[in-house]
């Protein structure tokens, strides 16, 4: 048994706590905050009740598949509720489209938008599928640490079918014409960290995702998913140990000994880094043991960064569904703004999640939980209150707008969170919000190591590493690294 300190609890740090703990060794887990969860965290205010970062629950056979390594399921937590409409989405010229549940309904509404357009959508599925399948359950769960990992005559053949070379954006435009059928079929790619056109088109296993599986939301919030995965580490016998922030680091003959806290000093063998790679490698660390340079990181390219807005409102809204997305303005010349000249959005684009659409405990009764998200460029300047403002009152008019009903005057709670924010609270790279941009370059062993090259014992998780962003790439990174754990100790 060794002594095992993971550093964060978000997602990928609670995973590999629960894989580490499994395996018999002494976990401790050390977080800045006074809750597990990291960006998933919760915040009350006046009733209300905020999930902080990821709203979106989706590859929910990514959270059974965690929860049954265990021996459990997710209905053993958290009951889940399957979304219909899934999301609702504003385009420019005042059209409104409500994405079903049903995927008949789905070919209905690509026939009617594109006639003709559904046998497209059929196959565009299926090869979809096909992409989920060996992406999700195969490429991902490889530790990216050697060409050797892909020799797979499967995985070889899959490179071709799976379309790694080439982009989603006329890989989509391959199979239809209606600018809103392709902006459908792109949206999900908006996060990954850049344009559509540099996206591989092995991305459309998302759009299977969403699709195919369908869009969840467990009921309490999405940090009912962390309270789970913390009750289970409590369980396996993980060891939490919250408002500790880790500072520093005493390495000897190549192995990180004792990581210095606001706490204390922890002894350690191994060390896991499931806080930002970028502050535990250039900051945790003297720059003898760093595995990259700073030239390095600042030529890394990143997913976006966010402004949010947390609001309260004292009355109903009608017209919103539990997720809707504000397409009503150039999705082009937005992303051009995010990923290829980094500015503040002249005219953005942004997303509203409702929950109080769904479940009446995240709201005084008769009010309404709103969550407003506007991607942005990571590493912008300038992230003051008066930008703030200026960008809530351009998105507080066209959801009023939109809605045809005054919102403003009826909010009563109201916290802003942007790029400083996830600076100072998580300690993000340039403020990101997402992680390490899913590009081709940045792929598999052309992304950070999930191992420090020159300390022994230090292992990453997290969104900077393999497999990459998102809540299911997050648990799987913490069984990744979990396995190359057991590798080192066992050698």
């Amino acid at each position: 048994m060794s002594k095992v300190i993971v550093i964060g609890s978000g997602f990928a740090g609670l995973s590999a706590a629960c894989f580490l703990a499994k395996a018999g060794h002494e976990v401790h887990v050390l977080e800045k905050h006074d809750m597990p969860g990291g960006r998933a965290r919760k915040m009350h205010i006046d009733g209300f009740t905020f999930d902080m970062g990821p709203s979106w629950y989706w590859m929910p056979d990514v959270f059974e598949r965690f929860f049954g390594e265990f021996g459990k399921k997710v209905s053993d937590y958290y009951e889940l509720i399957r979304l219909d409409p899934s999301y609702k989405v504003f385009f420019e010229n005042n059209d409104v489209i409500d994405i079903p549940a049903s995927l008949d309904m789905m070919f209905e509404l690509f026939e009617k938008l594109e006639p003709g357009s559904s046998q497209n959508f059929k196959k565009f599925l299926d090869e979809s599928a096909y992409k989920y399948d060996v992406g999700i359950n195969e490429l991902v769960y490889k530790p990216g640490r050697s060409l050797l990992e892909f020799t797979d005559i499967r995985l070889l053949k899959g490179l071709v079918q799976m379309h790694v070379f080439n982009s989603i954006s006329s890989y989509i435009k391959k199979y239809f014409k209606h600018p809103q059928i392709i902006q459908l079929l792109e949206f999900p790619v908006l996060f990954l960290g850049a344009m559509p056109a540099k996206t591989p088109a092995l991305y459309s296993l998302m759009n299977y995702a969403d699709i195919k599986l369908g869009t969840w939301y467990p009921k309490g919030g999405m940090f009912e998913i962390v309270n789970a995965m913390h009750s289970l580490a409590l369980e396996l016998g993980v060891t939490f140990h919250f408002n500790t922030n880790v500072e520093g680091t005493i390495v000897k003959n190549k192995k990180i000994t004792t990581l210095k806290t606001s706490k204390g000093d922890f002894d350690a063998e191994v060390v896991v880094g499931g806080a930002d790679y970028h502050f535990v490698d250039q900051t945790l660390l003297s720059p003898e043991h760093r595995s990259y340079t700073p030239e390095y990181w600042d030529s890394r390219a990143m997913a976006p960064s966010s402004l949010i807005f947390y609001l309260g409102v004292d009355k109903r809204i009608e017209g919103l569904e539990h997720h809707n997305l504000f397409f009503d303005e150039s999705f082009h010349q937005h992303a051009v703004e995010i990923y290829e000249t980094p500015q503040w959005p002249s005219k953005p684009l942004f997303y509203v999640s409702c929950p109080s659409k769904t479940d009446a405990t995240v709201a005084p009764a008769g009010q309404e939980n709103i969550f407003i998200l506007i991607p942005l460029a990571p590493g912008l300047k300038g992230d003051t209150e008066s930008v703030r403002e200026k960008y809530y009152d351009i998105v507080m008019q066209r959801l009023e707008t939109k809605t045809g009903q005054s919102i403003r005057e009826h909010v009563i709670v109201k916290k802003s969170y942007a790029q400083s924010d996830f600076i100072s609270d998580y300690n993000a790279f340039k403020g990101n919000a997402y992680g390490l941009a899913n590009t081709l370059m940045q792929t598999a062993i052309l992304k950070p190591s999930i191992k420090s090259k020159k300390i022994d014992n230090l292992f990453y998780t997290g969104q900077l590493t393999v497999p990459g962003p998102g809540v299911p790439p997050s648990l799987i990174s913490g069984h990744v690294v979990s396995t190359e754990i057991e590798k080192y100790i066992n050698q």
